[in-house]
């Protein structure tokens, strides 16, 4: 039976402490589907809209148990040998020209030596079963949502033993199984046999006041005043029929533009200027200019 790392919350709240301890500001119910997943040994699946925090959660786990963080980033047309590994062909063929040009060397001796760890590329997924450090490390599945089914088919076996089949070698397996953290921005829906595997949450778009803790946290250089116009401004915005609502991503790179402007408080010109930090499509843009920007700040005063 593999055992807890030292480090792992025994509490709710010791997990709580220790995530804003490392800047991160959890509701309670996020922060008992992570515990859970540590206790238990289970995937936590995330799902929610852009920037809202998911990726974050894995990359914080990461530092909080003091382990390596292996990536996965999902794209349409991802495959095994990205994902899982493949053979360096390239040495390979070096290697088929030495062993010629050294003299005859047995079929059997060489395919041994060609299809062995030194030529082996492992990608993410085959990096995060085989322990580093003696640690088993996080493994972020990142935007899944992104990927194709087949791929996602795949992973599904992965998950479901933590074992791997590598035909010319055999089968690698996790002494301990990763911290695993899935996300999805929704933009497909995800199969139930993959969600039966993983604990689930939805991180929706936080409160006005735990937004404006985040805010605190994350860009203390803010004044108090800014802080609070800004989130109320943001949170306001997420009430507006827009075709990509700002996440909180976008509201902290928002302050940290105000404060390299220098500005103390909001006022009309510099949220029309800087509108393209927090809206990233034109027609959101233009659909907030004018009138609109002068209600919500009338009604944040």
């Amino acid at each position: 039976m593999s055992t807890q790392p030292v480090s792992t919350p025994q509490s709710i709240d010791q997990l709580v402490q220790a995530l804003e301890a490392h800047a991160y500001i959890p509701e309670r119910s996020l922060a008992t589907a992570i515990f859970l997943a540590l206790k238990l040994q289970r995937p936590l699946f995330l799902e929610g809209e852009a920037g809202v925090g998911k990726t974050e959660v894995a990359k914080v786990l990461a530092q909080l148990l003091d382990r390596p963080l292996i990536r996965l980033q999902c794209y349409e047309g991802l495959d095994v040998s990205t994902a899982v590994y493949e053979w360096n062909y390239t040495r390979q063929m070096l290697q088929i020209r030495l062993m010629e040009a050294a003299g005859h060397v047995d079929e059997e001796t060489a395919l041994e030596e060609l299809f062995g760890p030194a030529f082996l590329l492992k990608r993410p997924l085959l990096q995060a079963i085989e322990p580093v450090n003696g640690q088993a490390p996080v493994l972020l599945v990142d935007e899944l949502d992104r990927a194709d089914e087949e791929f996602e088919a795949f992973l599904l076996e992965v998950l479901s033993d933590f074992q791997i089949s590598i035909p010319e070698i055999g089968t690698v397996r996790a002494q301990e199984p990763p911290v695993v953290v899935i996300t999805s921005n929704r933009t497909r829906e995800i199969h139930d046999a993959l969600k039966r595997r993983c604990l689930y949450h939805w991180i929706d778009y936080p409160s006005f006041e735990k937004e404006l803790r985040i805010v605190r946290t994350k860009a203390p250089e803010a004044s108090e005043a800014l802080a609070r116009q800004a989130v109320a401004f943001v949170q306001a915005l997420r009430e507006q029929e827009l075709f990509k609502l700002p996440g909180v991503a976008e509201t902290l790179d928002w302050i940290r533009a105000l404060v390299a402007l220098d500005q103390q408080a909001l006022d009309e010109q510099v949220v029309h200027d800087t509108l393209g930090v927090l809206l990233k499509y034109r027609d959101d843009v233009q659909r907030m200019q004018g009138r609109v920007v002068q209600e919500i700040l009338a009604q944040d005063r």
